[in-house]
């Protein structure tokens, strides 16, 4: 009998019932992201992801949604608005999850989409920018923090069969 570990990937946390976030993963992360049984997956890297976990994503029968090229192919830029609004429009229709949203490592991309939904969700900035540090560790991009503050809900078109979280 073999035992199997579920290792997850690195930055992995939950954000709400069925909506996860990540970096890219590897072949050990695969058999735990298995058992989350992912419907969609949201990668905003500029890159794009590795060819072992493309083949990974084709084999689950996941949907791809690449939205790191809207923003920029340089790493250093700032996630553009048009990006968090289309992750936003992706993360608020249930029918996506279970979902997990994801970059290279998990940390200033994802993070940034993480605190724009916090902020619709009306968590205080303190807790939102307390989140994102988590994640960020010692490489905090104030730029990100600055878009979060700055961001306006009002842009986000929110359905009405919205998850019950919202």
């Amino acid at each position: 009998m073999s035992s199997q570990h579920f290792i997850p990937p690195v930055n992995f946390g939950m954000i709400e019932e069925d909506l996860y976030r990540s970096g890219q993963p590897n072949e050990l992360n695969f058999p735990f992201l298995e058992k989350l049984g992912l419907h969609t997956i949201v990668w905003l890297a500029p890159e794009e992801p590795n060819q072992r976990f493309l083949d990974f994503i084709d084999d689950q029968e996941i949907q791809l949604h690449q939205l790191g090229a809207i923003s920029s192919m340089n790493a250093w830029d700032p996630i553009t608005e048009e990006s968090v609004l289309e992750a936003l429009e992706l993360v608020l229709n249930p029918e996506n999850y279970p979902m997990m949203i994801m970059c290279n490592l998990g940390r200033h991309r994802t993070g940034t989409i993480v605190g724009c939904l916090r902020k619709l969700q009306r968590w205080n900035l303190t807790s939102i920018f307390e989140e994102y540090r988590r994640y960020a560790g010692p490489k905090v991009r104030l730029l990100n923090e600055q878009f979060i503050e700055l961001f306006d809900t009002d842009l986000v078109s929110v359905p009405s069969n919205h998850p019950s979280w919202l």
